[in-house]
């Protein structure tokens, strides 16, 4: 019986664009770069998915909430 070997993929690691940019901070009225990070239903993507740090995570979840107080976003 011959053995099949798994075969290994190994993903690149995912940096943080806004650390390579230098973005100290998040605008809420800025749309563009705010709707790419939220679902087509409204859900904020995770970490795991865009690759950001935890300390722009925060800050870019706390824009994308000030931005539907203020009706800017759905």
């Amino acid at each position: 019986m011959i053995k099949k070997r798994r075969t290994v993929r190994r993903s690149r690691p995912k940096v943080c664009r806004f650390c390579e940019d230098g973005i100290l901070y998040f605008d809420f009225k800025d749309i563009e770069i705010i709707s790419r990070y939220v679902t087509e239903k409204g859900r904020i993507l995770p970490r795991r998915i865009t690759g950001t740090c935890p300390d722009h995570q925060k800050m870019l979840a706390k824009a994308i909430k000030r931005a539907r107080n203020v009706a800017l976003m759905q």
